[in-house]
């Protein structure tokens, strides 16, 4: 009975967030974002990404609410799942950036032929970055030939970091 119940008032939330009436996404953050944020921060262990996370849930649902099939369970289940799916998303983005950026210097050229092809190189890297936009040569510069991370990058050019990273691949 209790769970006939909660089916039926999981079903008027979604049909008036389909209805696009915002007390219905009130009520269903109301009555879910506390769990959907301690889903998140459990994976995440940061209270300002699992606030982020508990935003894109609630936006998702206010986006695409047909996503949610009420024969396949509560909604407060598929709110955890979308939660914890993208909690577990932005662990592994975390890991990937990490990995990328700890990539090792070139070891020093070991003969004169090395060492020529290197200076040859360098010509060649200083002349392409010479043809680069400022914004686009200061952060490739900070990053790869003084081995900034790129939130490191990010803080020294007062930019955000997306941009940073824009104009490292636009480089």
């Amino acid at each position: 009975m209790e769970e006939a119940l909660e089916r039926q008032g999981d079903i008027s939330l979604i049909e008036g967030i389909v209805a696009r009436d915002r007390s219905a996404l009130e009520q269903a953050f109301t009555d879910f974002s506390g769990a959907v944020k301690t889903v998140a921060w459990k994976v995440l262990r940061n209270e300002t990404l699992a606030e982020d996370v508990v935003q894109e849930v609630f936006v998702t649902l206010w986006s695409h609410p047909e996503r949610y099939d009420p024969s396949r369970g509560a909604l407060r289940t598929f709110l955890l799942t979308v939660a914890h799916r993208r909690a577990v998303d932005i662990v592994r983005s975390e890991q990937a950036r990490s990995k990328r950026e700890e990539v090792p210097p070139d070891p020093m050229p070991t003969s004169i032929e090395d060492e020529v092809w290197s200076l040859a190189v360098g010509d060649q890297v200083r002349s392409a970055l010479q043809q680069l936009a400022d914004g686009e040569r200061e952060a490739i510069a900070l990053a790869y030939l003084h081995g900034m991370t790129y939130v490191e990058v990010a803080n020294r050019l007062g930019a955000p970091e997306g941009t940073v990273k824009s104009r490292i691949r636009s480089g």
